[in-house]
């Protein structure tokens, strides 16, 4: 957040001993640019309001020590929910208050053990139960204000543990929950960590024989296979598909690798009526005899996503291990062989978190199938030129705005390739940056004959008297290529040469993975300073390449 050094600190804050879940983290955040630190606890909201700087607050309470009037509910005294609620109202300003200055994970309260009024306590007005769901649903209300704040499920935290709950551990050593909720607790906090650094796996590479349906298609025949039905094992299957499509509306890509015959697989996904996935719900596929890994890899180039990205499902222990050796950066989790297990491993992986969901994941599908399409014009075609013409592309720039700066705040966190200065930026570090009047970020959308790819860039300018620089270039690789890098670069020039700006400067900041933008800028015909400093001469201007239609829109 604010940090302008390489170190974030962590801080821990609660009403109760919350050392077991540093201990825990230390392990999961094994990245030296964390540092942990916990407050002392039972001073949470003087934790809050501390002057010490933090990128991120663990905020986990229990309601019957934050909340003043809960305690005398928790006494089963007669008390008016609404009189309760204004304290769930002052914790929430608190936490907003604080999330000005950095990310905030809030757990979501539960009840404390042997509590309540049995067969009564679902009851409106008076049951602790009740009460407690009052309580969850006005704080994720009240902070959903901020879009640094992210309300965590302490359920899951939970779930499939015998013991919890330890009142031994309590009178010790004031630590409420047994260690295996910490240590569910780090490995959930690490993935939605790794979400706000734009880290999530975003493709799954799934095998076909006893991974998305039973038995082998190319001896049974699509009719043969185990999938739905009067069938617990065909059910399990058929469930997995449910769990794997319900990721996919969410913004997680789905593909095929598997060694069989292409035609017959296909057979099985277009005609069987219990599958749940079909030809279009997948990004690319590799059905041949080849080696999976080499599949993998082409898959990930031609989808234009790293290695880091990628998750591989196969029932195959031999196929796993190949693909993880060859392709470390890949993640090969051990899979199951009861079909069963399927929804349940999936589900345990934690590894698709999202910070935001935005219009562009919910149809990212459509955007990869309708980017086949373009690529199958371009080999049909005789030259470059007569594809981009053919592609008829329409570029909307407009202020970065309330509307939009979900999906911008998105892409600087999740794209690399081209990426200027990868830079990673929350929506009010965005908000901040906005206000110098000198600065000026725009939200890119790209349309053409095959549809709409969404807001897929994002350029943002800062003029500095006569001189003037391209802070931002950030864009989507699924339009790399077909001119927009260069309307992106018109687009920043004709800005700054309207606030007065007679040179535009561009520092490239190299990192992994953003090499093809230093390619895209040693190829736009600018004055190259030194290898990774360019500028522009904005009196001249930069053209506007021929094949692309441009509409800038106002406030």
């Amino acid at each position: 957040m604010t940090n302008m050094t390489d170190e974030k600190i962590i801080a821990l804050i609660s009403d109760f001993n919350i050392a077991p879940l540093s201990g825990f983290l230390k392990n999961k955040l094994t990245h030296p640019e964390f540092i942990l630190e916990t407050e002392p606890y039972g001073q949470v909201y003087q934790s809050l309001v501390r002057s010490t700087e933090s990128w991120l607050d663990i905020v986990w309470t229990s309601p019957e020590r934050v909340l003043p009037g809960f305690q005398k509910a928790c006494q089963l005294e007669e008390v008016a929910h609404e009189d309760i609620l204004a304290d769930v109202d002052y914790f929430a300003q608190s936490l907003i208050s604080a999330s000005e200055k950095r990310y905030i994970f809030v757990a979501a309260w539960h009840l404390p053990a042997n509590m309540g009024y049995g067969m009564l306590d679902w009851k409106n007005g008076l049951g602790l139960s009740n009460l407690l769901a009052k309580c969850n649903i006005r704080l994720a209300e009240k902070v959903s204000e901020s879009n640094n704040i992210f309300m965590l499920s302490t359920n899951i935290w939970m779930e499939g543990l015998k013991n919890p709950l330890s009142s031994k551990m309590w009178y010790a050593a004031k630590i409420p929950y047994n260690s295996g909720v910490f240590e569910n607790a780090a490995r959930h906090i690490g993935q939605y960590i790794d979400a706000i650094k734009g880290k999530s796996r975003r493709l799954i590479v799934l095998d076909l024989d006893n991974t998305l349906w039973g038995g082998v298609v190319g001896e049974n025949g699509w009719q043969g296979v185990r999938l739905g039905g009067h069938d617990h094992v065909g059910e399990g299957f058929r469930d997995f598909q449910l769990a794997l499509k319900s990721l996919s509306n969410r913004g997680v890509q789905l593909a095929i690798s598997s060694k069989n015959d292409e035609a017959v697989a296909m057979q099985a996904i277009d005609n069987h009526p219990e599958m749940i996935l079909k030809r279009e719900d997948f990004v690319g596929w590799r059905i041949n005899w080849n080696d999976k890994a080499g599949n993998i890899a082409d898959l990930a180039d031609e989808i234009n996503l790293g290695l880091e990205s990628l998750v591989f499902i196969d029932d195959n222990p031999a196929e796993r291990s190949r693909v993880s050796d060859a392709l470390p950066d890949v993640l090969v989790p051990d899979w199951p062989e009861d079909p069963s297990m399927f929804v349940e491993t999936l589900n345990s992986l934690c590894c698709f978190e999202n910070t935001t969901i935005t219009k562009e994941d919910r149809v990212r599908t459509s955007l990869y199938i309708s980017e086949r399409n373009r690529k199958d014009i371009k080999y049909s075609v005789k030259n470059n030129d007569d594809w981009l013409r053919r592609l008829n592309t329409r570029v909307t720039a407009r202020p970065v705005n309330s509307n939009n700066i979900s999906r911008v705040t998105q892409l600087f966190n999740k794209t690399n390739q081209l990426n200027l200065s990868t830079r990673r930026l929350s929506e009010k570090e965005i908000i901040t940056w906005l206000a110098n009047k000198a600065r000026y970020m725009m939200a890119i959308s790209v349309t053409d004959q095959f549809g709409d790819m969404g807001l897929v860039g994002v350029i943002g300018v800062e003029a500095l008297g006569r001189k003037g620089r391209l802070v931002d270039f950030v864009l989507s690789c699924r339009v790399m290529g077909r001119q927009v890098e260069e309307t992106l670069l018109h687009l920043a020039v004709s800005e700054l040469a309207s606030r007065g700006v007679d040179i535009m400067e561009i520092v490239y900041e190299a990192t992994e993975r953003n090499g093809p933008t230093l390619q895209v800028l040693k190829n736009a015909s600018l004055e190259e300073v030194n290898p990774r400093v360019f500028r522009v001469n904005c009196e001249i201007g930069y053209e506007k390449p021929e094949f692309v239609e441009l509409n800038v829109l106002g406030e």
